[in-house]
């Protein structure tokens, strides 16, 4: 087969053209940048239907939250509120520990307890994190809901729906969140300190080396944490490399792969288009609210999961070779 004259030969050469090519046509070598909200029609068509990250300053200002949200306030309004939290002992939820899927330990506590921690970490043991999703903001911080909008209205405008879920992030600058991909449109707002993200395009997928891992999670057990096997759950599929330091003796397919950095700070908006993989790091006491938008299940995806297909054959042929 052959692309604008190009003899292709291989799987092999059909993805590295695929992802050149997408690089050449339309993806950016840095994540642009917006100095106000789009309008929604902009935003749909040069962002949405493209599946391209852009950041946007000063979207933000009129959400009280960026004034309120201190330690003071939280524990005013919310400090007796039963909050969900993630306690590892590496900072790792939901990652690759000692060849595992571990989960974090799940904890519930005040969030007065929690606002302790946050500003004496080195006299707990354990990595914090509130981080539970599935729509914990409304779950469980409807007494600072008024805070912020319910939704970006310019974007729940260019999706043509409403959000799925929103979600409240707060933790130690130790927690980390591992590459993966979400189905969802993501509007990713910082209101306190800083978040970076490590963000790879879907035309790389055939880069990003998965495994599959047994499941487990982290318990505390006397003055450590152990990782107990979860046998209720089957083995996860999960990205294999830490872009971080990533071993690129084992899978130096990764190297190939376009790694765009982006800071989002107090104020700011990320959107992070469905499918792109991403990798967050944070300040201290980093607050974030993001809100989730189900994807178009539509020939777009259709092509990602041929492409997937595509590069687990290539991945398999090359194991038997």
């Amino acid at each position: 087969m052959s692309f604008c004259g190009e003899t292709i030969d291989s799987i092999d050469q059909a993805l590295d053209h695929l992802s050149s090519e997408a690089r050449e046509l339309y993806l950016d070598t840095t994540v642009p940048v917006l100095d106000e909200p789009p309008l929604p029609l902009s935003f749909y068509r040069d962002h949405v239907s493209p599946n391209k990250p852009v950041l946007i300053r000063n979207g933000l200002q009129h959400w009280s939250a960026l004034t309120k949200w201190t330690p003071d306030y939280l524990r005013e309004k919310i400090g007796e509120c039963t909050v969900t939290v993630a306690v590892t002992p590496n900072g790792y939820a939901d990652a690759i520990t000692e060849g595992k899927f571990v989960m974090p330990e799940e904890r519930q506590m005040m969030m007065s307890e929690f606002l302790n921690i946050m500003e004496n970490p080195d006299q707990y043991k354990g990595i914090f994190y509130i981080q539970k999703q599935n729509s914990n903001f409304t779950d469980e911080f409807k007494e600072i809901i008024g805070d912020v909008e319910p939704d970006i209205p310019w974007g729940t405008e260019a999706f043509g729906s409403h959000p799925d879920a929103v979600n409240f992030w707060m933790g130690d600058m130790r927690a980390v969140t591992s590459m993966h991909k979400d189905h969802y449109e993501n509007l990713y707002c910082v209101v306190r300190g800083w978040k970076k993200f490590i963000l790879i395009p879907p035309t790389d997928a055939a880069f990003v080396p998965y495994e599959t891992y047994q499941a487990a999670k982290f318990r505390e057990k006397g003055e450590n944490f152990i990782i107990e096997d979860d046998m209720e759950t089957c083995k996860v599929p999960w990205i294999a490399v830490n872009p971080l330091n990533p071993d690129l003796e084992k899978y130096p397919e990764f190297e190939k792969a376009l790694r765009l950095e982006v800071t989002v700070k107090e104020g700011e908006i990320l959107f992070l288009p469905s499918l792109w993989y991403h990798h967050v790091q944070q300040s201290h006491g980093c607050i974030a609210v993001n809100y989730w938008y189900d994807m178009q299940y539509d020939i777009k995806y259709n092509y990602y999961n041929f492409l997937q297909s595509m590069s687990n054959i290539n991945k398999r042929s090359l194991v038997n070779l």
